[in-house]
C-alpha cells in the first residue's frame, strides 16, 4: 500500500487506506503492527471506521474478523510467503525478481479486494457518532504487545494527528 498522501482522508477504503499508509510514520507502524500479529487491512479499516465516526462494538469486530479470516489465510499469506522465500534470491536474479514483484502486485490486489469485502461488510454501519468512535484501534489490535500498542499510537498519529 503505496501511493502519495494527500491532505483530506477519501471516502472509500481503499483510497483512504492509501492516503493514509502514505503519511509520514504510518508505514513503520503498520510493519510494526503487522509484526506483532495485527492484520493491517483490519486495522486501516478501524482507522477509517473511526474516521466516519462508526461506533465500535465486539459483534461489529466479529463480523470483520470473519471476513479478514478466511481470505488472509488463503490468498494474501500463501503470497506474502512466496514473495518472502524468493526475496534473497531474487536480488541476485533478475527473472525471479520479476516474477517476485508480480506476486507482490497479486498481495496488493489480495489485499484490495479484502479491503473492498471489508468496506461492503461496514459500509451501511451509522456515521458521525464521534463519541463511541476511537475504539476500533485498540479493538483491532486488541492482543499487541506494548510495542505494538506504541506502534497503534505513531499510527493513530500519522493518520488523524491526535
Amino acid at each position: 500500500l503505496a501511493t502519495g498522501a494527500s491532505s483530506t482522508m477519501s471516502s472509500d477504503l481503499w483510497s483512504f487506506s492509501l492516503d493514509a499508509y502514505a503519511r509520514p510514520g504510518a508505514e513503520r507502524a503498520c510493519l510494526q503492527l503487522q509484526s506483532a500479529g495485527t492484520n493491517v487491512c483490519l486495522l486501516l479499516c478501524g482507522l477509517w471506521l473511526e474516521h466516519r465516526g462508526v461506533v465500535f462494538n465486539e459483534l461489529r469486530l466479529l463480523e470483520l474478523r470473519e471476513v479478514v479470516e478466511g481470505w488472509d489465510a488463503g490468498v494474501i499469506q500463501p503470497l506474502r510467503a512466496l514473495r518472502g522465500q524468493w526475496k534473497a534470491a531474487a536480488a541476485d536474479d533478475t527473472d525471479l525478481n520479476i516474477l517476485r514483484e508480480k506476486v507482490k502486485a497479486l498481495e496488493l490486489e489480495g489485499e484490495r479486494i479484502l479491503l473492498s469485502r471489508l468496506e461492503k461488510t461496514a459500509q451501511q454501519w451509522p456515521q458521525n457518532d464521534k463519541a463511541g468512535s476511537t475504539a476500533w484501534l485498540e479493538g483491532v489490535a486488541a492482543d499487541t504487545t506494548n510495542v505494538g500498542r506504541d506502534a497503534l499510537h505513531q499510527l493513530r498519529v500519522a493518520v488523524t494527528g491526535t
